[in-house]
């Protein structure tokens, strides 16, 4: 019981460490313009107090336990979809398609997460509300550009709330000898990831040279790539003893969720080049909407939570 109490505390401890160590970085930067602006030391600073605001956030939501982790992703479902539809075509016919989206799909999706009835909140979206959904659309008779809106609707629900809800899923796994701990696996997941863009930024700045995808994302190098997959991979292997996994187990899952993450990034650039914006939406400060902080965990949890169930399940 000691053991699994003072896991959680340890981690937070440490994340308020770096975020303590970020901030006196982030202060020491702009004492040294004696007063001038910089527009990258400002992003820095409003970056870093995000940071401490989401952090804030999920220890809140963490000592709520199940519930309170399952509300918070909930919530950031739904501020994710609403930032995905907005910034795509809609059309008075896809009042309905839009309404059962929202106020049926998404809420039902999370408390057959709740409930743990797996074999429903997996076929869920993929399965009926992919085929319900075009159904509703086809109500108001309009077929203008209707393949491209049924598709933004479906794509929405799949990245937003399909995809995402897949972190608190973890709570339901079942791993021996691991009993009552799973809110570290969520922890875990978070971490590397998130980790795996800062990281990514910083070597891309350091060492990067080539560009990985200059037309998806200008900012994305090769060197980046590889260095921050690498840091948060080795991070990952670090955080072992609070998962059920061996250091190489570790590693082996946060590569997975790193390069998935990755690629996330990029599909989700390519869907804002496609629309002509820079960010998702103003929500986080510094950060740009709820989709630019979350687009790479988006496609590594569903990933992450089947890997563990098919090989971990007790």
């Amino acid at each position: 019981m000691i053991a699994a109490i003072s896991k959680p505390v340890w981690l937070f401890l440490g994340i308020a460490a770096v975020l303590l160590v970020a901030t006196a970085v982030s202060e020491v930067l702009r004492w040294r313009l004696h007063g001038r602006s910089s527009s990258v030391v400002d992003n820095l600073v409003a970056r870093i107090r995000a940071w401490w605001v989401m952090a804030l956030v999920v220890g809140i939501a963490f000592a709520l336990g199940r519930i309170g982790v399952i509300v918070l992703f909930a919530l950031v479902s739904l501020f994710a979809l609403r930032e995905f539809i907005t910034l795509a075509p809609t059309r008075r016919g896809d009042y309905y398609a839009l309404l059962v989206a929202f106020y049926v799909v998404l809420p039902w999706q999370y408390w057959l997460v709740y409930i743990d009835w797996y074999g429903m909140y997996t076929l869920l979206i993929p399965v009926y509300a992919f085929l319900l959904l075009p159904i509703l659309s086809t109500a108001g008779g309009d077929t203008t550009r209707y393949l491209e809106r049924t598709a933004k609707v479906q794509w929405g629900l799949m990245i937003c709330v399909f995809c995402i809800s897949h972190v608190p899923a973890l709570l339901n796994l079942k791993l021996r000898g691991y009993e009552g701990s799973n809110l570290l696996l969520i922890a875990f997941l978070v971490i590397v990831v998130q980790s795996s863009d800062v990281l990514q930024y910083i070597w891309g700045k350091l060492a990067g040279r080539r560009l990985v995808a200059p037309r998806l994302s200008p900012s994305k190098t090769v060197e980046g790539f590889v260095g921050g997959v690498l840091s948060a991979t080795a991070l990952g292997a670090a955080l072992w003893w609070i998962t059920p996994f061996t250091p190489w187990q570790a590693a082996a899952l946060a590569l997975v969720a790193n390069l998935m993450g990755f690629y996330g990034g990029l599909v989700m650039s390519a869907i804002k080049r496609d629309r002509g914006i820079k960010d998702w939406g103003h929500m986080i400060e510094g950060h740009g909407g709820v989709l630019d902080r979350l687009d790479s965990v988006c496609f590594a949890a569903p990933v992450f939570f089947h890997l563990i169930r098919y090989f971990w399940k007790g």
